[in-house]
């Protein structure tokens, strides 16, 4: 049996794939940390836009 709520994933799936894509350009990092704080980063400025 299906509930029909009329709520979708669209909000996660989008933070998925932003952070996919994030993850493809910062692979260079050598740090962990570092390629840690620029997914956050890149995440902080996708939600204050």
């Amino acid at each position: 049996m299906r509930l029909i709520t009329g709520a979708t994933s669209g909000k996660v799936e989008a933070n998925n794939t932003a952070i996919k894509n994030s993850k493809r350009t910062a692979r260079g990092y050598r740090n962990p940390a570092n390629y840690k704080s620029d997914i956050l980063l890149k995440s902080a400025a996708r939600t204050a836009a």
